[in-house]
């Protein structure tokens, strides 16, 4: 299963950061995203999605640094829904996306090189979970060592 959502759009505020009592550092941010598209009586209309990202520890000090209102950014992870109880006792919830990436998307001036590219590298990413080794069951065929191939018949998309 898959869990994925990639957002480019521009901060609605300055990010939000907090401090929790472990040490870990939160940051807050909303980001808009738009969408422009033609009305029954061919009037341009735009739509604009607010989306809530949450990113933790050295993606929160990232933002903190280099984020402000306005900026345009490059936001990938995953979708999370939180649930707790209000004053009343009434459920609720809070539907948000947890930064596995986060990465300004602003143009700066660098010396010399003029713009300088802003887009996510692999360095930008949290280290991938290790994955438990998937050896063949009793059922499959031996194959002398070799790992299997993907048949493209076979992806899901």
């Amino acid at each position: 299963m898959i869990n994925k959502v990639i957002i480019v759009g521009n901060l609605g505020n300055d990010p939000e950061i907090r401090n929790l009592e472990n040490g870990a550092k939160v940051a807050r941010i909303s980001v808009a995203t738009n969408e422009n598209y033609q009305d029954k009586n061919g009037e341009w209309q735009t739509l604009t999605e607010w989306h809530n990202v949450v990113a933790w520890r050295r993606l929160a000090d990232s933002a903190e640094k280099n984020l402000k209102k306005g900026s345009m950014v490059y936001v990938e992870g995953k979708i999370t829904t939180r649930k707790w109880q209000d004053q009343n006792g009434q459920d609720r919830y809070m539907t948000e996306v947890v930064a596995r990436l986060l990465r300004s998307l602003d143009r700066k001036e660098s010396s010399g090189s003029g713009m300088r590219n802003n887009f996510p590298t692999a360095g930008d990413e949290f280290p991938a979970p290790k994955v438990a080794n998937m050896a063949p069951t009793g059922n499959a065929p031996a194959s002398n060592n070799k790992p299997p191939v993907a048949d493209n018949d076979d992806l899901p998309f």
